[in-house]
This record gives structure tokens, C-alpha cells and sequence, in this order.
């Protein structure tokens, strides 16, 4: 029987639930015909939307296509030049800002607290009132009084806990104290506060503009959690990560080329009705074309007699010729990384230590890297994941150990920050800064050409860079670093900010380059994608190196609670290997991310299983053995390794469902 993929959800979310449906799912937001231009470019055009009770919508599109700018209407912040936005009366909408403002002196917890209204009136009269009582000033009874009432309503609103729950909320989000001042964090910090507010708050709608954003792989995935199963109000969300639009959104919005079409289900069922959409709009092209280019040779003959009916015949030709069918192709960006000549082995580490102010956060890290590998790097926020970057690129030396390049390795880096971009020259500017011509795939291609390629258009050359949206920032770095030819590419955070067809263009580079990669991203979807391989940082200075992408490393990592190092030396130990009876093992209830592996296994299995009938049908086909040379050898030899290896994944995806299954069986039968 196959497991429901479908997670449980909280009291409160049965109740938002219900609401909807009672409610008749009444629009928290709808906007109609709404209009927004800036300058001559025009981001919205009579665009019309609605967001019901309850309801989880993502919202993609190209960089500067106006997403923000659509966001920043439905929540009040800024006006349409025409059009109406209409919130329900008793709604109240939360928006997410890139760049969000705070009141000056106030703590991450107060902060936080700041924003669930009534209940912070609420409170600030109680605690007016104690002071009143506590100083013995005034009128005692009168004071009395407004302490009672405060505590009533501070109960009625939610009651004392809020002021806990803001704090689990900052320590979930990496906000380890809560009584720090706003003002001193970092910009990612601030964005942390005050996705923190939004969550405590609970508003019917929450419009959340790239909450991902400084968060590591493992609060990405506590939020997506929080988002399906605790949250009860509607979201719209801004985000690059496809996983968490597949898996929290129930609708996806896409707004291209100023214009908005939704779409049922989450970031994979987005795409397929999309290309669904595009390929009906190119026959329905087709078709207009081929009318065109009939009634044009009509209207060349010239017909002497020119009746009603032929002047209704030219009117429906004027009609065609104007129709718009939407079957223009999407503008994508075109990266190519040029290879260099490398040898074997492009990267070694051997026996790598790291140090930073006394903490280790590598030891005895060990790696060779050849070509076309792709190691993906995770861990939490702070656990040395760009100090290895800047170590390899030899910025830093390390405190123990060695860095080992290959005697022909070409090293390329995109550092977080891109700090090799001149905020105050153009972008036309940075990118010749090594000349007005650049060699590209055996060609020479002016800049202008070139930048064309990462989707600038002849008006953005003179924009300054430090003008630019933190995607057009990203897109600029890359035409910088892909000038030259490289055997290793070293890439920190490069999905920051990037639209998700250019995310798709990154990747695509990536697999086509013949050398080798290191990227540094919290982007798991990117992960599956391109690695070959995970380094997965502990905080403890345990670096582990697992084969596969990221679905393989949630396979085969230890469970929460435990780390790699303590899972060897258990298994290494001799009291493993002792002969004593052992005590009757006691059941065990499966942890919440080992039941997220479970309900997703049989999907991962057929998968498999398709891949592995896959391989089988392609080994099978005599077409593959027709050539009779070393080509026609190698490519089967490859297809056989593959298969194997289709099997092998297949088997033990099946045994750890099995293995799971049973943990389940038996905490339920006991």
C-alpha cells in the first residue's frame, strides 16, 4: 500500500482549513486590473489576482520582471498607478521586505514582539501598570485595575507564551540572543528578526519575499516544515528555492513580461503545464503563419471586385496579423565555462585543518578532486564552509595540513559578496576591464555581445553596478568569472538572488563543464541536480564526504543527534563485536526527519526503478553496438556501469523503506 505523501497537519491548521471552507474561501487579497510602470518599462499590465484563506501560493518570474513590485501592492506598501487591491476586512497581510526597517533600540525579542499588535499594547499596559504599583505612585486602585484588565487580554490574545514562542522562533532561525540589538546584526540577521516577526504574528496573509535567503539547508528545511504544517494563515512566496515552492506551494504564479498566469500545484507541476501552455501557444502560431501566408498570396492577385464579403476576408487578416498568440520564447541566459588542460588530479587536501579564533572547524579533511566532479558543501551558518573556499584559493593558509593544486589547475572563484565588482563603473565597465574584446569558444565577441548572453540589454550597459538588483549583481560577477579558461570553479552562494531560469542556465554550465567544481549553496534542488558528491560540515570540525547528490547524502547521513564520527566509532569498537546477549531492543517511534525520508521513499524508488528500466531498454537496443569501434565499446561499457549503478541505488533505496517501514510497524504495534 503506498504511504501518503500528504503531512499531518496542526490544530491550527485544520482550523484555517475549515475557515476556508465555511467561509466559501473568500479572498484574504484579490487585486484587479492592476497597472505599474517605471519610466518607460512596464512591470505590470492589467493584472488581476486573488489569494484565498488558507491558501499557499509561489510566485516566479525572470529578475526585474516586477515580482517585488507586485508584492509590495498587495501589501499596501506601495500604489498601482491604476488598478484596486481589496483586503478582506477583518484580514491583516505581513510582507516579508529584502531589506526590512526597524525602530531604533530595539531587541531581536522585542522585535519580535513588536509585531503581534494588540497583544504588545496588551502587555506594555501591564507591565505600565506593574512599574505604577511596584513605585507605590499614584492611584493604586485605578492601577490595579489596568493590571487586571492588561492580563485578560494579554490571556485572550494568546497569553504569556508569546514571549516564548518569539524565542524558539529566533533560535530556529539562528538567532541565538534574543536580547541583542537589531541595529548591530547583519543584514541576514535582520531578514532573520524579521521573518521571526511575521511567523509569531500569524497573519492571514504573510508575503514572504526571499525568505530563504541567508538561511542554511537546515533552517530552510525547519521553515518549509513550519510553513505546512503550524502556519494558519496564506502565504505568497517569493523564492529561487524550487524545492521549498514544490513542497510548500499549492499554486504557482508567473509573472512574465508583465502579465500573470497561474498554474495548480507546486514548482514541478508549474513547469510541465507550462511547457504544456507554450507548446499550445507555438501550434496555435503555427497555425496563424500558415492563414497569413495563404491569405497574403490572395490578397497579391489582386481582386478587381471588392465586395463585402472579400473587405470581411482583408479585415480578418488586418485581425491575424495583430493577434498576439504568446508563442515567443523566453529570453535565458547562456553561460559556458571554458575548460583548461588539467591533469589527473586537479585539487588535493590532505590531512586539512581549519581554525578560526580558537574554534576548529575542519580536521584532518582529506580529498583528491579530479575532473568533472562536483562537490556541494553544506552546514549551518558559520561552520567554515567559505573559509575553505578562501583557503583553496590560496587567500589564506591553512593550520595544519596542505592544499595541493594540479601544476596546470586554473582556479576561478565567485566569492558570496562579490567583491570583485566595482560598485561605482558600469556594467559595461566591469566586465571590459579586460579588454574591449573577449575570446569565447574559438570566437571573439565584443562586450556588448558578450553581456547580451547574460540577459543585459544595450540600456543596462551604463547602469551603474551598484544600482543593480542583487540577481543583475550575480549576473555580472558570473560574465566576469566565466572570461578566461579554468579546470576549477570555486562558487560561493552563486543561486543567491538568481531567478530559477537563470538557476536552470547555471546548472546546465556546470554539467557541461570538463572541469572540476566546489559550490558552496543551501539550494538543495541545485544540489540533486549538479553534485556528484556532498561535503557535509559538523559543528564540531567533522567534515564527511558522502558519493551522490543531495538526496543520496539524506540516505546515507546518521540520524539527527548523532554525528558520522560517533557512528564510525561505534561501529569500529570492540563492544560492538561483544558476545553477550544483548538486551531486547526497545521500540522506537521514527524522528521527524526519518519519517520525512520514509514519505518520500516510494517516489525516490520508482524513480529509480525507471531509471534502472531505462538503462535495460538502452542496453538492449542493437543501435548501441552498430558502430563496432572503440566509441560504440566505450559508450556501452558506460551505459552497463550505469545500469549497475541504477540497480545499486534501486536496492538500497528499497532496503532503507523497508528498514523505516518496520521502525513504524513496530512503534505503532507497541
Amino acid at each position: 500500500m503506498r504511504v501518503p505523501r500528504a503531512a499531518a497537519r496542526s490544530p491550527e491548521r485544520r482550523a484555517a482549513c475549515r475557515l476556508a471552507q465555511y467561509s466559501g474561501f473568500v479572498p484574504v487579497v484579490s487585486a484587479s486590473r492592476l497597472c505599474r510602470s517605471f519610466g518607460v518599462k512596464v512591470v505590470l499590465d492589467d493584472v488581476t489576482v486573488a489569494i484565498e484563506t488558507g491558501e499557499r501560493v509561489g510566485l516566479v518570474g525572470p529578475n526585474g520582471s516586477g515580482k517585488s513590485t507586485l508584492a509590495r501592492i498587495l501589501a499596501g506598501v506601495d500604489a498601482p498607478d491604476t488598478g484596486e487591491v481589496i483586503v478582506r476586512r477583518d484580514a491583516t497581510v505581513a510582507y516579508l521586505e529584502q531589506v526590512p526597517r526597524f525602530a531604533a533600540g530595539l531587541t531581536a525579542r522585542e522585535a519580535v514582539l513588536s509585531g503581534l499588535g494588540p497583544w504588545s499594547e496588551a502587555r506594555a499596559r501591564y507591565l505600565e501598570a506593574t512599574t505604577s504599583l511596584e513605585r507605590g505612585a499614584g492611584d493604586v486602585d485605578a492601577a490595579v485595575a489596568a493590571q487586571a484588565a492588561a492580563a485578560s487580554e494579554v490571556e485572550r490574545l494568546g497569553g504569556w507564551d508569546r514571549e516564548h514562542e518569539a524565542d524558539a522562533l529566533l533560535d530556529r532561525l539562528g538567532i541565538r540572543e534574543p536580547t541583542s540589538l537589531v541595529e548591530t546584526m547583519s543584514g541576514g540577521e535582520r531578514r532573520r528578526v524579521a521573518l521571526a516577526r511575521i511567523l509569531a504574528r500569524r497573519p492571514e496573509l504573510a508575503i514572504l519575499d526571499e525568505p530563504t535567503n541567508h538561511l542554511d539547508v537546515a533552517t530552510i528545511e525547519w521553515l518549509e516544515q513550519f510553513l505546512v504544517e503550524q502556519y494558519p494563515g496564506a502565504l505568497l512566496l517569493i523564492t529561487h528555492d524550487r524545492y521549498v515552492l514544490d513542497r510548500v506551494a499549492s499554486r504557482t504564479l508567473e509573472l512574465a513580461r508583465a502579465r500573470v498566469h497561474s498554474y495548480e500545484g507546486g514548482y514541478e507541476a508549474y513547469l510541465a503545464a507550462k511547457a504544456e501552455r507554450e507548446a499550445i501557444a507555438r501550434r496555435t502560431e503555427a497555425n496563424r503563419q500558415n492563414f497569413l501566408r495563404r491569405e497574403l498570396e490572395w490578397l497579391r492577385r489582386q481582386p478587381k471586385a471588392r465586395t463585402g464579403k472579400q473587405k470581411a476576408r482583408i479585415q480578418r487578416i488586418h485581425q491575424a496579423v495583430g493577434q498576439d498568440t504568446g508563442a515567443r520564447q523566453s529570453s535565458r541566459a547562456n553561460f559556458a565555462l571554458q575548460s583548461a588542460r588539467s591533469g589527473k588530479t586537479v585539487l588535493e587536501l590532505r590531512e586539512l585543518r581549519l581554525e578560526l579564533e580558537e574554534r576548529v572547524l575542519i580536521d584532518k579533511l582529506t580529498l583528491a578532486l579530479s575532473k568533472r566532479e562536483r562537490v556541494g558543501v553544506i552546514g549551518p551558518n558559520g561552520c567554515g564552509k567559505t573559509t575553505l573556499l578562501r583557503t583553496l584559493t590560496g587567500e589564506r593558509a591553512p593550520d595544519a595540513g596542505a592544499v595541493v593544486r594540479g601544476r596546470n589547475t586554473r582556479v576561478a572563484y565567485l566569492d558570496q559578496s562579490r567583491a570583485t565588482l566595482d560598485n561605482d563603473k558600469t556594467v559595461y565597465d566591469n566586465v571590459a576591464a579586460a579588454g574591449h574584446s573577449i575570446e569565447l569558444g574559438g570566437r571573439t565577441l565584443d562586450v556588448a555581445r558578450y553581456l547580451e548572453r547574460f540577459l543585459f540589454d544595450p540600456a543596462g550597459y551604463a547602469q551603474k553596478v551598484g544600482t543593480l538588483s542583487g540577481g543583475e549583481r550575480a549576473r555580472v560577477a558570473l560574465a566576469k568569472l566565466l572570461i578566461g579558461r579554468h579546470n576549477l570553479v570555486l562558487l560561493d552562494e552563486p543561486t543567491n538572488d538568481l531567478d530559477t531560469d537563470t538557476l536552470a542556465a547555471v546548472e546546465e554550465m556546470l554539467l557541461d563543464f570538463d572541469g572540476a567544481a566546489i559550490v558552496v549553496t543551501h539550494d538543495r534542488w541545485f544540489l540533486d541536480r549538479v553534485a556528484t558528491s556532498i561535503l557535509a560540515f559538523s559543528p564540531n570540525g567533522v567534515v564527511d564526504h558522502y558519493q551522490g547528490n543531495y538526496s543520496t547524502y539524506l540516505a546515507l547521513a546518521p540520524s539527527p543527534g548523532t554525528s558520522a564520527e560517533s557512528e564510525r566509532a561505534r561501529a569500529t569498537s570492540p563492544a560492538s563485536e561483544a558476545t553477550a546477549e544483548p538486551e531486547p531492543a526497545k521500540p522506537r517511534r521514527l524522528t521527524y526527519n526519518e519519517q520525512r525520508e520514509l514519505d518520500g521513499l516510494l517516489d525516490r524508488i520508482e524513480i529509480a526503478e525507471e531509471r534502472v528500466a531505462a538503462l535495460e531498454t538502452a542496453l538492449a537496443d542493437p543501435a548501441l553496438y552498430t558502430g563496432g569501434d572503440k566509441a560504440s565499446a566505450d559508450k556501452a561499457r558506460a551505459v552497463t556501469l550505469d545500469l549497475a549503478a541504477a540497480r545499486d541505488e534501486a536496492a538500497e533505496l528499497t532496503a532503507r523503506w523497508e528498514e523505516l517501514e518496520a521502525i513504524r510497524e513496530a512503534s505503532e504495534d507497541s
